[in-house]
């Protein structure tokens, strides 16, 4: 494949790029092949297309500088491997890419291995050079446009920093992590050895046509895997004759490990020529001081790299968490190894379910316009995420239209009394967000907003694993167990009970273990129930403000449900009228009571059988 090096007049402005089938632009403003360095350049100046081993470039009319090519002006010509053409200060070569795997060298005849400790010691020889370039790296990183243009700058910078060095490449071993963390790199490397460990990521040459980069496989192997910088020179002995010639004529190499959880397994890789005197024993110490000048630079290089990954990867990954947990949760496991944090495991939940009601007949009302059904329904299950994670809770998993949230994973709370009140807490802030719109007409008494929804609520209390699946990079985190499906069945009878919130008997004796919480709630019970394809039954009861209940009602609600229980149903019609003609228990049990012709089924033990889901 050809490449692309663009190459300005000041230090810095130079990358290599590779040319694809398809049209490139080519300009101070384009996305990928951008020259920002050269104000006679237009912001899109010329368009270049591969035309089999050549490369066709057309100046666009709307670029007012020339293109000269072969010191003429021209407007649209073709070139080979090896030629060049030029705007302004900037000079671009076309080039044949050849980054090959890696080879297996011959032993060196030198070899040296620096700690990294050791190299933070070093003193630069010519600090004033090396400041500079280094001074301007921060600048390199922020004005990178995208993450392989990033590893093409930090390649350019390390060429600037070490002037001996003829070949710079970014390296890694096969059984490191993949790039995908780093979001999207073109790796160059192993296009003719797809058995070999390394991948070449990014290279680039200081002379465009003298070669290509084919790096020593065993010298990456032996400096990535022990995490040292390794030195290897291969010729030039004192007879001034070359033994080894390898990566194109260069004669030694280094490679300076950069590895971390950002960047697994990488490197950099260094090759030259012989400076000058340099003997092969390393025994100058003038020599010796110049590669640990080089090595030393590329430590710092290197450091600068891998911190600004790890720290892109701790952002995406905090991003991602942010989906799940709350402030309170994120802030508590930034301090501890969120792998061992995150990992399932068992522990009291208090989980909570939430459906939307009215979905599938707004569905059909919206059915000519599904962008306004899905920026009704985001910003509908966005009240219930918003409140599960302003209460400490997690958000689990979406399971259809409905939402999964639960509290006492990964932190556990003092008590587990505490997570069953941040879940109702939450459940009723949901509901107060939907009374205020009440108020303001915008949804009925039944919790319906304007747009056809409803909120069914239920919660349950227990033991369950919880932990996170996925990938490194996708996580997601959920709960699994006995107690996630009962919190299911309550959302689910939250229709037939006409209730906001349904919560189990083991929520209930959390709540009372709060006795200030429990004053500002009303709770009644609601019945045995069975639900469809569950052998147990459970008690159900009902949740609300205590605004919403009357003391007296609770009272009554109690001896009406223990009549209804226990099968004398002869005066039930009489009690019944006490409560609201619209009291979900006193709904319920009517219709459940004319189903069953007005006398208890037969067998009846108190248990309510869902025949359905």
């Amino acid at each position: 494949m050809l490449e692309l090096i663009a190459e300005g007049a000041e230090i810095g402005s130079r990358w290599r790029r590779q040319i694809p089938d398809h049209e490139i632009f080519v300009g101070r403003a384009t996305e990928s092949y951008r020259v920002p360095w050269d104000s006679q350049i237009s912001r899109v100046h010329v368009s270049l297309c591969s035309v089999g081993d050549k490369v066709r470039i057309q100046k666009l009319k709307s670029s007012s500088n020339p293109v000269f090519y072969d010191g003429k002006s021209e407007d649209c010509f073709e070139l080979g491997a090896g030629e060049h053409f030029v705007i302004g200060k900037t000079q671009f070569t076309i080039a044949v890419e050849e980054a090959f795997g890696s080879l297996d060298a011959p032993n060196p005849i030198s070899q040296k291995t620096f700690t990294a400790d050791y190299l933070r010691k070093v003193s630069f020889r010519d600090v004033d050079r090396r400041i500079d370039v280094l001074s301007r790296l921060p600048t390199v990183i922020a004005t990178a446009t995208d993450n392989e243009n990033l590893l093409i700058q930090i390649v350019n910078t390390l060429m600037q920093g070490i002037a001996s060095a003829s070949t710079v490449g970014l390296v890694r071993l096969q059984t490191g992590a993949t790039v995908n963390s780093f979001d999207s790199v073109v790796e160059v490397g192993n296009s003719s050895r797809n058995d070999s460990e390394i991948v070449i990521m990014q290279w680039d040459r200081r002379d465009a046509n003298s070669g290509g980069f084919q790096p020593s496989e065993t010298l990456v192997k032996q400096a990535l895997k022990s995490n040292e910088s390794v030195l290897h020179i291969w010729s030039h002995g004192k007879d001034g004759k070359s033994k080894y010639t390898i990566d194109y004529e260069n004669d030694w190499a280094f490679v300076s490990p950069i590895s971390s959880a950002a960047t697994p397994g990488w490197g950099v890789y260094v090759a030259g020529k012989e400076r000058g005197d340099r003997d092969s024993s390393l025994s100058s110490v003038s020599q010796e001081l110049d590669f640990q000048g080089d090595l030393k630079f590329c430590e710092l290089v290197g450091s600068s790299l891998r911190n600004l990954l790890l720290v892109k990867k701790l952002e995406r990954q905090e991003a991602s968490l942010r989906t799940f947990f709350s402030p309170v949760v994120l802030k508590a496991i930034s301090v501890l190894d969120s792998e061992a944090v995150l990992q399932p495991r068992e522990c009291d939940l208090s989980v909570l379910f939430c459906d939307l009601r009215g979905f599938s007949k707004t569905s059909e009302e919206l059915s000519d316009d599904l962008l306004e059904l899905l920026a009704r329904v985001s910003e509908a299950l966005g009240i219930t995420t918003s409140n599960i994670l302003d209460f400490g809770g997690v958000i689990g998993d979406f399971h259809g239209d409905s939402v999964m949230g639960f509290w006492g994973w990964p932190i556990p709370p003092t008590g587990s009394e505490q997570n069953a009140v941040s879940a109702v807490k939450a459940a009723l802030a949901i509901h107060q967000h939907v009374d205020h719109h009440a108020r303001l007409g915008e949804v009925d008494r039944c919790g319906r907003d304007d747009r056809g929804f409803q909120f069914g609520i239920g919660i349950a209390s227990g033991e369950s694993v919880a932990g996170k699946i996925g990938t490194r990079d996708q996580v997601k985190v959920t709960a699994f167990g006995p107690v996630v499906n009962l919190a299911s069945r309550l959302e689910g009878l939250t229709k037939w009970l006409n209730s906001k919130i349904l919560i189990d008997a083991v929520t209930l004796e959390a709540l009372k273990a709060e006795p200030e919480f429990f004053e500002e709630i009303s709770v009644r019970g609601m019945g045995n129930f069975q639900p469809f394809g569950m052998e147990g039954s459970f008690d159900v009861f009902q949740v609300c403000a205590a605004t919403e209940l009357a003391t007296e009602d609770i009272v009554h609600s109690k001896k009406l449900l223990e009549s209804f229980r226990s099968g004398d149903w002869m005066r039930l019609e009489t009690e019944l009228a006490i409560l609201d003609a619209e009291d979900s228990l006193r709904m319920f049990i009517e219709k459940f009571m004319s189903q069953s012709e007005g006398k208890p089924p037969e067998g009846w033990r108190g248990t309510i059988q869902m025949q359905t889901k």
